[in-house]
């Protein structure tokens, strides 16, 4: 019986654990896509105690919390961040094949040097080690990050963002890690909120333009989009519901959104064609910037519409969506490559069983004017475990170039979750290592090391073009 969680975590072949340990373990973390707080890291907070870190803002623990019978109050509410711990540790025991466990001692090994496992029982042990640590300079939010070996981070920044903490960061010699702005115009995209009036005034501030037409708005969001290229920024994300192509002409486009902006109501049919429109518009102005376009779709957000009343957004009642028709997603690729102006692209669907139609989709896509321009992305959220990433992986390799692969990003909000890196670099290297060991690779260990390594690291910073 192997050791729990020891140095050969998830690797079972002598192949796997020379590609992890010599090459893929110390390779530095590109963090392309994340949701931590820029303002966090120019203020280098320090958290008062492991709850803060791990239970703040954290919608996967909260699900399981909730399958487990804990009250919100413990979850959400007002209990004490000590009694909110405890609970989470008396769930945490019982997520045997859970990735949340991996994780969480995988933190609890690399962050605080504890080599148990948490429980009820050892929650007070955990609570007081973790505290003691947290209290320690190395342990602020810039500490962590240096300890994980980041080298670059993309926060996920609305278009009428000032910036500023971003800008501070930059300011500060003390600190050599970068961290770049990411677009995310998702608010200027979903046109049937009712929130959309409100937040087009917000861009109207922004930009300094009125918006009284499609046109204007257009303007408008080249504007910002100029704002954060000057800062940085190369790197853009949407989430969808899924991929639309509902071609329109301008005039109806423009018929679409002066009623909206009127405060009128907008068809299911009239949402389509704007939002197809509006995001033709961004690959556009994606590719004339040189930005890397990613499109995170497949999840039906807020379904328990008494706990969204009550928390919002994020708060973890998203599921799966089974809807995701590959043919508008095609089409959509294909009136931007028409005109030549499809940027780099990403493509990452909630659904596991959309791998194979995104395989199939991005090698009709794919060009010279860059190695992997269009790729699929790791598994994402719901798939961001064991399972769904060997699936991505297989899935890829079978119908790609898996060698191409950006690979693992953390997709989080917590300084903690670096070690998602290591897990995936673990997975990859078992992966990797059994094809090898079962003779469906050669054994040759340059080729080997150049695979792994650009997974892990290379191929990330080569593909966005950052200056490392």
């Amino acid at each position: 019986m192997k050791a729990f969680m020891d140095k050969d975590f998830l690797l079972t072949t002598e192949t796997a654990k020379k590609l992890f340990h010599e090459y893929a373990e110390t390779m530095p973390v590109l963090d392309y896509h994340c949701h931590i707080n820029p303002q966090e890291i120019a203020e280098n907070r320090q958290f008062k105690n492991i709850t803060e870190v791990w239970l703040g803002g954290d919608h996967y623990k909260w699900r399981q919390m909730r399958s487990n019978g804990v009250e919100e109050r413990y979850i959400t509410g007002d209990a004490t961040d000590r009694e909110k711990f405890q609970k989470w540790a008396e769930t945490l025991e019982k997520l045997i094949g859970n990735p949340l466990y991996h994780w969480s001692h995988l933190e609890l090994q690399r962050y605080f040097g504890y080599e148990g496992h948490l429980s009820g029982e050892t929650a007070e042990e955990v609570w007081n080690l973790c505290n003691e640590k947290l209290a320690q300079p190395e342990m602020s939010v810039r500490g962590l990050i240096k300890q994980s070996g980041v080298t670059l981070i993309c926060t996920t920044d609305d278009p009428v963002d000032t910036l500023e903490w971003h800008e501070k960061i930059k300011a500060d010699d003390t600190f050599d890690v970068q961290v770049l702005p990411a677009w995310r115009p998702d608010k200027a995209t979903n046109i049937e909120k009712p929130t959309f009036g409100a937040y087009i005034e917000q861009l109207q501030k922004a930009s300094g333009i009125s918006i009284k037409t499609f046109a204007d708005l257009k303007a408008a969001i080249v504007n910002r989009m100029e704002y954060f290229d000057a800062r940085g920024c190369s790197v853009s994300d949407h989430g969808l519901d899924y991929v639309m192509y509902a071609p329109a002409s301008e005039a109806e486009i423009e018929e679409i959104f002066a009623k909206r902006l009127a405060g009128g109501e907008v068809s299911p049919c009239e949402v389509a064609k704007y939002k197809t429109a509006f995001v033709l518009f961004l690959g556009r102005e994606y590719h004339r910037l040189n930005w890397v376009m990613q499109l995170h779709y497949g999840c039906k957000r807020d379904n328990n519409s008494l706990m969204f009343k009550r928390l919002g957004p994020d708060t973890g009642f998203d599921c799966i969506s089974n809807y995701t028709p590959a043919d508008q997603l095609a089409d959509f690729l294909n009136a931007l490559v028409t005109t030549d102006e499809l940027p780099k692209t990403i493509i990452y669907s909630l659904n596991p069983n959309d791998n194979a139609v995104i395989g199939t989709i991005i090698g009709c896509f794919q060009d010279s004017s860059a190695v992997g321009k269009i790729q699929q992305g790791s598994g994402w959220w719901f798939n961001d475990n064991k399972t769904g990433m060997i699936e991505q992986m297989i899935s890829l390799a079978n119908l790609g170039t898996l060698s191409n692969f950006v690979g693992m990003l953390t997709d989080s909000r917590s300084f903690l979750s670096y070690t998602r890196h290591e897990y995936f670099r673990r997975i990859l290297c078992e992966l990797i290592g059994g094809w090898v060991e079962n003779g469906e690779y050669p054994n040759d260990e340059k080729a080997l090391e150049k695979i792994v390594k650009g997974i892990s690291y290379n191929n990330a910073v080569r593909y966005f073009g950052f200056d490392l």
